[in-house]
């Protein structure tokens, strides 16, 4: 059983406040040095992280509960306090015990709140009595509505239902080899799963940095995934190779690891800096370049370019639940913009017969589909040839000659995998 204490429960209210009021990812408040998470262990930061997210993925069932036992709607502090709680004992199976004297403290901490512990106790000890099965005969909760219309005209009413489904499954951790050879020794070693496209999946995880493997650099986390787009360059040894928007480094380390030689661009210094720390824990030393894509010249032409564009990430809500709630509006224009102006200046620094893969985490045809459409007309580029089964694919999922389109419920009985678009482009 997981355990909570209090001060993970503190942060993981402190966290939650952070995504519905300021509008911050919860990624970008645990790594915040004056976050709410900062003094916190690593395992309380862990399980902060973790309940936050939890609590935000069933959010609308959760309130729907909390509504049967409450005439309006209390203070956000205290709300987020029984979020928090509803989510311990319905979903995580905690003892009511805990996790009610835990929110009966969140509640008394703030002078805003404190009125309404005997609140709190009281709806807290009624969400201990409950049927946890009703949660599971509640309406699947909708995506908002300005994406959830995008992702209908893509993919109709039964598969935007079925990615909505997905979305609800606490997702699994996917890890990628440095040496895919050793895929069912290492599989073995950490009782994962040896997924068809090469990719360990662990079920239970656990505390990652303490798992076999992670000391000397064997694998690193990595969606399933998130994997594919490297793998579509095929054989890449000795060849000079751009990753473009490089962080937070999966695919760079990709890379190096099939013996390329690397360069790695993005925009942030924070997140390069990222790259160069996992990079390095990796034994990994690409070439860093902290700058601009669409200001940047190399010095000579490469063979093979991986853009994972920046895009709206609608594909990684099933990992990231708080995206719906920090983007709630879809505007693409300045999205769509930008990566097609990528996809045309990168062709130019592709040597002829060079190869470009296009990547986004995103489930939206514009950015993915149609992008492709676009760019082929005024370059040199054509599609080039990929097979899906031969990747450990479903054949259905290849869209047209070179490219594949991943959805969130694929899988299912897996545990899924987040929304992916790529292509594999040859310059002529």
């Amino acid at each position: 059983m997981v355990k909570s204490s209090t001060s993970a429960r503190f942060g993981a209210v402190a966290l939650i406040h952070a995504v519905l009021m300021d509008h911050q990812m919860l990624g970008d408040s645990v790594q915040r040095e004056d976050g709410p998470l900062a003094k916190l262990v690593p395992a309380d930061r862990a399980r902060a992280q973790s309940l936050a997210a939890l609590t935000l993925r069933h959010m609308p069932r959760i309130d729907a509960v909390l509504a049967e036992f409450m005439d309006h709607k209390p203070p956000l502090r205290a709300l987020n306090a029984l979020r928090v709680c509803a989510a311990e004992i319905v979903l995580d199976g905690i003892p009511a015990h805990g996790a009610v004297n835990a929110a009966v403290e969140i509640a008394r901490a703030s002078q805003k709140t404190k009125h309404l512990a005997g609140m709190v106790n009281a709806v807290g000890r009624k969400l201990g009595e409950l049927d946890v099965s009703a949660l599971q005969d509640m309406p699947v909760p909708q995506l908002p509505k300005a994406l959830r219309g995008a992702i209908v005209k893509a993919f109709g009413p039964e598969g935007t239902e079925a990615i909505e489904r997905a979305h609800l499954e606490r997702p699994p951790v996917d890890l990628t080899l440095r040496d895919p050879s050793k895929g069912a020794e290492w599989a073995e070693k950490l009782g994962a799963e040896l997924l068809p496209t090469g990719s360990l999946r662990l079920h239970q995880p656990g505390q990652i940095s303490a798992l076999d493997g992670f000391e000397e650099g064997a694998w690193w986390v990595q969606d399933a995934a998130a994997a594919m787009p490297v793998r579509l360059m095929g054989d890449i040894s000795g060849k000079r190779v751009l990753d473009l928007c490089a962080a937070p480094g999966g695919k760079t380390m990709q890379l190096c690891a099939a013996g390329a030689d690397v360069t790695a661009l993005d925009l942030s210094p924070e997140r390069m800096h990222r790259v160069m720390e996992n990079t390095r824990r990796m034994g990994f030393r690409p070439r860093m370049e902290v700058a601009n894509a669409m200001h940047w010249t190399p010095d000579e032409p490469f063979d093979a370019i991986l853009l994972d564009a920046p895009c709206s990430a609608t594909g990684t809500i099933r990992r990231h639940p708080d995206l719906p709630y920090v983007r709630p509006s879809l505007d693409l224009k300045p999205l769509l913009d930008l990566q097609q102006n990528m996809l045309q200046r990168a062709a130019g620094w592709l040597k002829p017969g060079g190869q470009m893969v296009y990547a986004t985490c995103s489930l939206i045809p514009a950015e993915g589909e149609r992008q492709i459409a676009r760019a082929l007309e005024p370059t040199d580029l054509v599609e080039a040839p990929v097979d899906a089964a031969a990747l450990g694919l479903t054949p259905e999922w290849q869209v047209s000659t070179g490219a594949i389109r991943l959805r969130p419920d694929y899988w299912p009985e897996r545990g899924g995998m987040d929304g992916f678009y790529m292509a594999r482009l040859h310059k002529q």
